[in-house]
């Protein structure tokens, strides 16, 4: 059996996109570029973080991380991705709204979970096997997962700016959590902190 980790990418003071998340600015309104540099512009430097995060049997990822729309679906849209998305397994997506599969190129389908967090969770854990489960975003489904004991390790990559104490918040409404910190590696563009958690 496998765990669950988390992976997102937050500014020092703990935001992971700003208000007013649409379609030409996915992350809101502070400058994303900061947050994703050392994935896009460095990727060399940081390989193995970046295959880390879709080294997963299935995958759970909030509506916000999914389409920049709320409400109902649009039905032309297939992700932020392209025709082949990187995570070439199911992907479970918390929603409000119904929607039939997509399948894409790649082995990637996303499927579309009404009945909370932890419905998604559990359909995800049944199609990975003995595979890890990855929640991959954003924030507020992260949250929900941390508050619900659903994640075993948390690995952060935290950039050196901050957003400025607007936006989307990694922990805001989330109780208290014991972590050990398991590993830790920086590069001059992100400090990736990887964390187990534990019993307080």
């Amino acid at each position: 059996m496998g765990i669950v980790h988390a992976d997102i990418g937050v500014t020092l003071d703990g935001y992971s996109s700003g208000l007013n998340q649409r379609l030409e600015k996915p992350f809101g309104d502070f400058p994303v570029e900061h947050l994703h540099t050392w994935m896009f512009e460095h990727g060399e430097d940081n390989a193995a973080e970046v295959a880390a995060i879709v080294d997963a049997g299935a995958f759970v990822m909030g509506r916000n991380m999914f389409s920049p729309t709320r409400g109902e679906h649009d039905p032309e849209w297939k992700g932020w991705w392209g025709d082949d998305p990187p995570y070439h397994g199911p992907v479970f997506v918390v929603t409000h709204h119904e929607r039939d599969p997509i399948p894409m190129e790649g082995g990637t389908t996303f499927h579309f979970v009404t009945d909370g967090v932890e419905s998604a969770m559990a359909q995800a854990k049944a199609a990975a096997g003995d595979r890890n489960v990855s929640v991959t975003g954003g924030a507020d489904t992260l949250n929900q997962c941390l508050t619900l004991g659903l994640v075993d390790e948390l690995r952060l990559h935290v950039v050196p700016y901050t957003a400025g104490d607007q936006g989307t918040r990694l922990f805001a409404g989330v109780p208290q959590i014991g972590f050990e910190a398991t590993s830790v590696r920086h590069t001059p563009h992100v400090t990736h902190l990887t964390y187990r958690r534990r019993e307080l």
